[in-house]
Formats: structure tokens, sequence, C-alpha cells
């Protein structure tokens, strides 16, 4: 099994959002759990079109972490 490091964000309206930073691949999903499912489908399409066409794959994702940072408020007069 390979892996590839997915952005999952949580819309204003409480959609999921998920994009894979090394496939052209963004899906939208009323759960996380939905939006995971449909990007591991993306990507497993975008795979399978790559080994048709004769492309090479991506490389696995390097270990990729995230961390929350806090950043001061911007105020406009």
């Amino acid at each position: 099994m390979t892996r590839y490091a997915v952005i999952y964000e949580l819309a204003n309206d409480g959609s999921w959002h998920a994009r894979a930073a090394e496939f052209p691949v963004f899906t939208c999903g009323d759960s996380r759990e939905e939006a995971e499912r449909l990007i591991r489908e993306a990507i497993a399409f975008h795979l399978e079109e790559d080994l048709r066409e004769g492309r090479e794959l991506p490389p696995e994702s390097a270990d990729v972490g995230t961390v929350d940072v806090d950043v001061p408020s911007v105020v406009t007069p």
C-alpha cells in the first residue's frame, strides 16, 4: 500500500473538503468520512489512468505532520 498526503478542511457550510498534494484531485463530502472515501477513489482513479497511459506514478508522500499556529487578528479601519 502506498501513502499519499491528503488535506481535510471543514468548510463554513459544514461540508468537508479533501485534496491531495501529488494529484489534481479535490472532493467534497457531507462528512469527513465521505470526503475521505471520495478522495481515496479519486486518487485510485488517477493512479489507474497514469498506469494505462504509461506515466510514472508519484512517489509516496514523505512523513507529513500538521501544526496549528495562532496568528494575530488583523483589524482594518
